[in-house]
């Protein structure tokens, strides 16, 4: 993934994730919080918790870009969060092979990708479209749907989906 040139269209979510040493103990607990909400409720039915969940997420990794992965059961509920892979400050390398292991191993039903945007440029970029096809494809061969991928900077959410991009 790389970074483009930031013209962002859709609106995205605002949110102050600060830097602030004391920050780390209020974001930890609004993670844990969010956590507790996403695995007892069928996420889908508020965009807006998987939203802030993983803009809390990203922030425990500002200086470099990290790709994760929210695995869900049939009823799209939260099996697990994993951060899979974590690269540079504007790029990361991923691997399908190993999120369609990790599928299989959650037996997950679907999943819904994200990674951050260190810059805090929310536009995706060409090969952040094709990463979502590559792995929406793979994925597929062991039915598993992708129903979003979400990026996320310190200047909000941008959700794929929404754009018509998944």
């Amino acid at each position: 993934m790389s970074i483009t040139a930031c013209s962002i269209d859709a609106p995205v979510y605002q949110a102050d994730v600060g830097s602030h040493p004391a920050d780390g103990a209020v974001i930890a607990r609004a993670l844990s919080i969010l956590q507790r909400r996403m695995s007892t409720a069928v996420i889908l039915n508020n965009p807006q918790v998987v939203k802030d969940f993983l803009q809390l997420q990203a922030s425990k990794n500002p200086g470099h870009e990290v790709f994760g992965v929210l695995f869900l059961d049939a009823q799209h509920r939260m099996i697990e969060f994993v951060e899979m892979f974590r690269g540079t400050l504007t790029q990361t390398s991923v691997y399908p092979r190993e999120v369609v292991k990790e599928a299989l191993r959650l037996n997950a039903a679907a999943v819904i990708l994200t990674h951050n945007h260190p810059s805090g440029c929310l536009e995706p970029s060409r090969a952040d479209e094709l990463l979502t096809q590559t792995l929406k494809s793979a994925l597929m061969l062991i039915d598993v749907k992708v129903l979003d991928h979400i990026i996320t900077s310190n200047a909000g959410t941008l959700s794929m989906a929404e754009r018509g991009l998944i």
